[in-house]
Parts: C-alpha cells; structure tokens; sequence
C-alpha cells in the first residue's frame, strides 16, 4: 500500500460526504482504501464487528451503519451489485478499533474520529468528566446543527439576508454587537469563525439562543423578514436577561480561550502523526 499521504489529516476530510441535513459521513469501501484494506471481504469482517459493538452500547446500528448499495458497470453491458455503507463518525470509530492495530495509519485514524466522536445526546455525568476543550468541540458540533435548522426556518418564514438575521441575534445578546464587532473584539485573524473561539459557556448561551428562536419562528407561523430578524433580536435579548437575573457573566465578559478548535483539533492529529513515525 502506499504511505497514506504522510499521514495527514486532510487524509480522512478528502473523502468526507456531507448530507443533505449537513451531517457528516463517510462510504466503507473508501474509507477501506485509506485503512490500507485490499479486499471487500476482510473489510465487511472488520466492519460486522463494529456493528456488534454498537448494538453491544445500546445504539441504534441501522442510525450509524446505512445500507448504500449500489450497481455498477462491470463491462459488456453486465452490472454487478456492490455492497458498500454510509457511515457515521461513531460508525467509523468502532471500525478502526477493529482494524489490525499493526498498521500505522490505524493509530491517526483512531484519533482523528476520536476527537469529535461523541453519542447525539451526553448524560451529565458524561458531559462533566469532559475536558473544555472537549466541552467546546461537543457545543461547536450543537451550535452548527442548531444554525442550519435555524437558517432553513428563516429562509422559510421570508428571510432573504442571512447575514443580518444573524446579526440582530447577536445584537440581542451581546448588548448591540454585531458578528463583526465580536470578531474585532476577540481579535480574530482573517476568515476566524467566532463559533470557533468562545469557550463552552459562551457557546451554551448561543445554542440556547438558536434553539429558541427557530422554535419561536415555526410557533408564530412569522411569514416575512422584518418580523423574523424582530424576533431573533428579542429572543437573544430575552436570553441575556436570563443570564443576568440568574447572576451569570454576560457572553461579552467571558474569558476568550487561547486557541480556536480549528487550532485544537490541527495540534491534535499533528502530535499523533508524530507518535506514530
């Protein structure tokens, strides 16, 4: 096999699919090459193992590991059905915890689906017993889903300027900031996302004002512009005055972390590419 492009981690992103609900997955027999598998049939037996695992953790198998067959051409006009899946990050992760540990793009790929992988929902014990950094990485995952349901409501209920939809929510509870003053603020470098660099905290209040504010669109039936980015602007607003009455630090005053996620998860899979040369 040849070296895995020299075990970077753009090695697992360049075969990553989005779906059409921006949800991460990837397909097995691709996924198959880059683990330094040749054939279908020792891969499936690395993969029925990971099934087992997940029924084993009381997980839905068929919500990870999706069917996704497929007839291909094999010549003179003859097709052939192909066994393949679509997997989830977690589906991935339990893959490679059955592979043959003595492969050394084992150990990258079993940090890299680590990272994020987390169940849909953590208990509070769970969620306690993470690091920050952890904490910021399950939050950043929330608060991105959050945005693209939040986006597809207002886009629904007449919103043509995303941009300024999103601005009046920050507006509301950052005491009249804009994405851009955040960004200054923070001292961000050029295309920084501020999701990206606010600690655990911060994120939690800005999840709490997604949630809330896609709930009020669809429960108002809002039908144009000026009403939905009024109502993003009073949610996060009402949100801020919750902070305050429970005597909480207001977003703005909360501490900004040293380094983004983007940083993090980079440092991370650099210092396991290092322990496996």
């Amino acid at each position: 096999m040849n070296e895995i492009k020299e075990y970077k981690e753009k090695v697992f992103e360049d075969i990553k699919h989005i779906d059409e609900n921006e949800i991460d997955y990837w397909l097995a027999r691709e996924l198959m090459s880059v683990l330094g598998y040749t054939l279908w049939q020792r891969f499936s037996n690395v993969i029925r193992k990971a099934m087992e695992n997940c029924k084993n953790s009381n997980n839905n198998v068929l919500d990870h590991f999706i069917s996704a067959d497929k007839m291909v051409n094999i010549g003179s006009n003859t097709t052939r059905n192909i066994s393949d899946y679509k997997l989830s990050r977690y589906a991935c992760y339990l893959i490679v915890l059955n592979c043959d540990p003595r492969k050394k793009v084992i150990a990258l790929a079993k940090t890299y689906f680590a990272i994020q992988t987390r169940k849909q929902e953590l208990s509070e014990k769970e969620y306690n017993e993470l690091t920050e950094d952890e904490k910021r990485l399950y939050r950043r995952n929330q608060a991105r889903k959050g945005n693209y349901n939040l986006n597809k409501t207002a886009v629904n209920s007449g919103v043509k300027d995303l941009a300024r939809f999103h601005n009046a929510g920050y507006k509301g509870l950052y005491n009249g900031e804009t994405a851009d003053d955040i960004f200054n603020r923070k001292k961000l470098r050029y295309r920084e996302d501020i999701l990206d660099n606010m600690g655990s905290e911060e994120l939690a209040d800005n999840i709490f004002r997604i949630a809330q504010t896609d709930a009020k669109l669809k429960r108002d039936n809002v039908d144009n512009e000026y009403t939905a980015n009024s109502v993003h602007y009073e949610v996060g607003k009402e949100v801020r005055n919750s902070i305050k009455r429970l005597g909480g630090t207001m977003p703005e005053d909360l501490p900004i972390p040293e380094k983004s996620l983007k940083e993090i998860e980079k440092g991370n899979m650099k210092l396991e590419t290092k322990s496996i040369e």
